[in-house]
């Protein structure tokens, strides 16, 4: 396992030169979703007791650390098929543990840093929340389930083609389904019964009710704790196979 800080450092690294780039690409969509969705459009709605804005930022937080943490297979993707990073870590003395371990690691870190954007802007909204530690316990189950998923589907996958492919049909419906932009409760119930197995559903309702201070359901949390063991299981499988 010692190898996992050598496999994260070598991501952060990367991170930091490209640092300025990703914060504005980070705040882009966010910012549209909040001026066109929470300001313009929900100015005068209340969803929940709370206005718009309010009820917009948890989800936003929520949806904003999947895509980030799944975006971590795009960097594992250029790493195996133009710099070949990837036989680099076959070759060397990593565990394929240790290797999950810090892609995983480095998901999530860009996971919080995109939250961290998000709650920056609500505060130019005048959004003022309860980041309590069971919110970021949520936002941190979530990035860790999302972040395995991207190094298992980075596994698998042939091409960019292939990437942007399981993104359109599945991280993406699971963006606007999952609880971000509107309450599940208004769908049909056999709507609610489909979407209460997305992990980002739990994921967004654990956000929302810890940032409006609220107890989130220890069932979630446990489901998301669940998702993540059996995604990273999935995720070393996957590596194994990849480096026999």
């Amino acid at each position: 396992m010692k190898g996992w800080s050598a496999v994260y450092y070598r991501e952060l690294l990367i991170l930091r030169r490209r640092l300025s780039r990703m914060l504005a690409s980070m705040s882009v969509s966010p910012l549209l979703y909040l001026i066109a969705f929470g300001y313009a459009m929900g100015g005068h709605v209340r969803v929940e007791g709370y206005s718009y804005t309010e009820f917009l930022i948890p989800g936003l937080v929520a949806m904003s650390s999947m895509t980030q943490a799944f975006g971590i297979a795009s960097e594992i993707n250029i790493s195996r098929f133009y710099w070949h990073i990837f036989e680099e870590f076959q070759a060397a003395p990593i565990s394929n543990r240790a290797y999950v371990c810090g892609e995983v690691l480095a998901g999530m870190t860009r996971a919080l840093i995109a939250v961290a954007v998000i709650l920056t802007l609500g505060l130019f909204f005048g959004v003022f929340l309860s980041y309590t530690p069971l919110f970021w316990l949520a936002v941190l189950l979530n990035s860790f389930i999302f972040a395995s998923l991207a190094v298992a589907v980075a596994m698998l996958v042939k091409s960019h083609a292939d990437q942007a492919m399981v993104s359109n049909f599945i991280i993406t419906p699971m963006a606007f389904l999952g609880g971000t932009f509107f309450p599940v409760e208004r769908l049909p119930e056999w709507a609610q019964g489909i979407l209460f197995l997305l992990p980002l559903t739990h994921a967004a309702k654990s956000v929302r009710a810890a940032a409006f201070g609220q107890t989130p359901s220890l069932f979630s949390y446990l489901l998301l704790f669940l998702a993540g063991c059996i995604c990273f299981t999935i995720a070393l499988r996957c590596v194994n196979r990849a480096r026999d």
